[in-house]
């Protein structure tokens, strides 16, 4: 009897297992199938979309693709060198020098070294070790009447907002700049609580919105900027006239960014989308901008005053010189940005195609500072796709004093490149202000990453230097670098950008290079032309 019944309480297990099986397959069945017939309904008599209503259901495939294939392309698919805007081999070196791990690579470039525009130092038979170079170089930015220089580093972070990033990236940004010894640029976001918690030397940069120095109108006040920049962790102030990535358009701080903190901090609405203006209010002229200067310099009781630029019509920047000649006041820096600098978002066309780039910018205006004998007194600082060692030498070979980097910061970070940074979606809380993405990123563990790209990077400019057998990077200069332009010839930096003879544009006959720039440009005007000086008739007609 006993086997009877245990035998038959196996079949009944049995039994009902196969009958669940069966209801629960019908039931996935029903769960996947019956919601697919309706899309597939809906799908065919909707209007908007023709694949929809041609394909049915099996249309929305394409959006499915379009939606992975940044992420397919980006792990799967690309090579260690074509990867854009930033490609898998800088962004390694960058993660591998943020965490202190090897950087080295094995068997070889895997850079062309025979594709036009291939660029690289020349080295030397008397090499020197890496100990005889200078170690922690720094470089003094204040000009004759800069009462409080700054002693800067060499490589500190480039202009980056509360709101574009979140509070915990600023902070950690900030910590590792304490900690590293260098200078965080605010962005023109102003200073919020989150770039004054851990002390970190702050490059405060006012833009055109004029954000936490502004009257009700969106004008520049006088009183907030003077309170704040006397503030001890602001050792600098930049005044952004333009940006690479976007120059001419002001500043963008999309609507789901902009938080009733952020807007408290900017003296803006909250929930609205911040459009800066394309130009500043507080002056007009080159004239008015160096009083302009001059004026903030007063108020921040002597700190060394800057402007951000990406280089348009060059004699617009000719202009800025004259005006410092004709005047007697110059800034202190000038931060050149090339157009192929970054940004959270940027119009397609500004991004592509407005801009001149970061190299042919910076020779240009460090050739118009020598040529009007200014260069000695006011330092420059190159900002745009920063990232390594050998990015920093190029630079300073052309006459950089300083370099900025923005996306190499953000990928010590952590910045995986995921392209959402105007989304509010940034999986690694960098460039969100969702506070479920924000908690993911640990202070502490991404500073030390920060100060550790730093201190890596500069070890990689030392170690460049001493293979060219130079001890400094002032012994730089432009005969150092090479650039391959054609299959068959290769030309010095000092070719391809010839130097201009100091003080050489203060009196005619100018440079033939800078003849038309020098003929169309005015102290008094932006506008190239608008003071066109006819030397034939000796006639000036104002237009």
């Amino acid at each position: 009897m006993r086997k009877i019944f245990v035998g038959y309480s196996v079949w009944s297990l049995i039994l009902i297992g196969v009958i669940s099986l069966f209801w629960s397959t019908i039931g996935w069945v029903l769960l996947i199938v019956v919601p697919a017939v309706f899309v597939g309904l809906y799908d065919l008599m909707q209007t908007k979309h023709s694949i929809w209503r041609n394909f049915p259901l099996f249309g929305r495939g394409r959006w499915v693709m379009e939606f992975i294939r940044p992420f397919i392309r980006q792990y799967l698919i690309e090579s260690d060198t074509d990867g854009t805007p930033i490609n898998r081999m800088f962004r390694s070196v960058v993660y591998q020098r943020a965490k202190g791990a090897p950087d080295t690579v094995p068997f070889g470039t895997k850079v062309d070294t025979y594709r036009i525009g291939y660029e690289w130092i020349g080295h030397s038979m008397s090499a020197l070790h890496v100990s005889e170079v200078e170690s922690n170089p720094r470089i003094v930015v204040g000009g004759p009447a800069c009462k409080r220089p700054y002693s800067a580093s060499l490589f500190n972070i480039s202009a980056m907002s509360f709101g574009a990033l979140s509070k915990n990236a600023i902070m950690a940004l900030n910590l590792g700049a304490k900690m590293g010894g260098f200078a965080h640029n605010t962005g023109e976001g102003g200073i919020s609580p989150y770039h004054l918690r851990h002390g970190g030397d702050l490059i405060w940069q006012i833009g055109t919105g004029y954000f936490g120095c502004r009257n009700a109108d969106g004008a520049f006040c006088a009183d907030s900027f003077q309170k704040k920049s006397m503030q001890e962790s602001v050792k600098m102030i930049e005044i952004k006239l333009s940006q690479g990535a976007k120059p001419g358009h002001g500043g963008i701080l999309p609507a789901n960014k902009n938080t009733i903190e952020i807007a408290r901090i900017r003296d803006v609405e909250p929930h609205t989308l911040v459009d800066s203006p394309p130009s500043h209010s507080a002056f007009s002229s080159p004239i008015e901008m160096m009083l302009f200067i001059q004026a903030l310099r007063e108020l921040s009781g002597g700190k060394p005053i800057g402007v951000k630029l990406s280089v348009g019509r060059r004699s617009e920047f000719v202009a800025l010189c004259k005006a410092m000649i004709e005047t007697g006041v110059q800034p202190d820096f000038i931060t050149v940005d090339g157009g192929e600098g970054g940004t959270g978002a940027a119009p397609l066309e500004y991004a592509n195609s407005i801009g001149m780039p970061l190299r042919d910018a910076l020779a240009f205006v460090c050739d118009c500072l020598m040529g009007f004998d200014l260069k000695k007194d006011i330092r420059v600082i190159a900002s745009g796709k920063v990232l390594t060692g050998f990015h920093l030498i190029k630079n300073f070979s052309l006459g950089a004093d300083m370099c900025y980097s923005a996306r190499g910061m953000m990928m010590a970070l952590g910045c995986v490149q995921s392209l959402l940074c105007n989304t509010n979606r940034c999986p690694t809380g960098v460039a969100t202000q969702d506070p479920g993405l924000t908690a993911g990123l640990v202070v502490a563990d991404k500073a030390q990453r920060v100060a550790s790209f730093h201190g890596e990077t500069i070890m990689a400019v030392m170690d460049i230097l001493s293979s060219a057998g130079l001890n400094s990077v002032h012994q730089l200069n432009r005969t150092h670098i090479f650039r391959r332009v054609s299959q068959e010839k290769i030309l010095r930096y000092d070719e391809v950008f010839p130097y201009l003879t100091i003080a050489s544009l203060l009196s005619e006959p100018y440079p033939a290079c800078f003849e038309q720039e020098m003929r169309e440009s005015c102290a008094t005007s932006f506008r190239p032309g608008a003071c066109l000086a006819i030397h034939d008739s000796g006639l000036r007609l104002m237009v």
